[in-house]
């Protein structure tokens, strides 16, 4: 076991959304840098449970990000569960695929429903997670939040307005909270462009705009995000960063 691994023996993180894609390449990744994980998802109950018995010590738990009942339940959960948490990784989110023309389809019904799940959730996540994060942080080795966002939240881009205006949110709230919650708790986004998911599968344009104008020539591997993750967990020092992660396609 590596010197890393050791340091966090003991130490729990839980990661929403960790069933497939990032979510679930980010668990792994934790698992393998020391820390008992604690899996989440909405719907993929028994792929979750599956999931979790295949990783020593982690947990699975079901919540429903649109319900704030079930946002504070899920922290309350981890807590009762481990009795302390120490990394809290939102990357939990809701899209919706509407043409940045269409004004009229992008209804308040639609920027409430990605608003609730995609900034209001990570925020009530974090406000009830900030006393034990506080507990578990030391000098050394300060409580670490990692928030998922999207490059749709730097730049005009994006499935939709709704959707890219709720990353640009989120990212703001990150360095909001790095202020705030400093020292004890550090606070920092991952903006991922196109990432090889099950959800991106048939996202043929955009696969096509990666292959032909990013310098990178491809989508990211859900284990590439990952360990941006991991070093961001890892450090002690990094705070309020917004790391656009789209193998550089901002560039052209």
């Amino acid at each position: 076991m590596s010197s890393d691994q050791n340091n966090n023996r003991g130490r729990v993180a839980l990661i929403t959304g960790s069933t497939s894609g990032i979510g679930k390449a980010i668990a792994l990744q934790l698992n393998k840098d020391g820390f008992t994980v604690v899996l989440h998802s909405r719907t993929s109950v028994a792929e979750g449970q599956r999931f979790a018995s295949q990783i020593p010590n982690a947990i699975y738990i079901q919540a429903d990000l649109s319900d704030q009942v079930q946002v504070k339940r899920l922290i309350l959960d981890v807590l009762s569960h481990h009795g302390r948490l120490d990394v809290l990784v939102n990357n939990a989110g809701i899209n919706a695929m509407i043409p940045h023309n269409d004004l009229k389809q992008a209804s308040a019904e639609v920027w409430r429903e990605l608003y609730e799940v995609n900034v209001i959730a990570p925020w009530t996540l974090i406000a009830e997670a900030e006393s034990a994060l506080r507990q578990s942080s030391t000098q050394a080795c300060p409580s670490c939040i990692v928030n998922i966002s999207s490059h749709a939240g730097v730049r005009p881009k994006g499935a939709s307005v709704p959707y890219a205006a709720t990353k640009a949110a989120l990212n703001h709230v990150t360095t909001l909270l790095a202020l705030n919650l400093s020292p004890d708790i550090r606070v920092n986004a991952i903006a991922p462009g196109l990432v090889d998911t099950p959800m991106t599968e048939k996202w043929v344009d955009a696969h096509r705009l990666w292959k032909d104008k990013s310098p990178m020539r491809r989508g990211a591997k859900p284990s590439e995000i990952a360990y941006i993750a991991s070093m961001l967990v890892a450090s002690s020092y990094i705070t309020g960063e917004i790391i656009l992660a789209d193998g550089g396609l901002n560039l052209t």
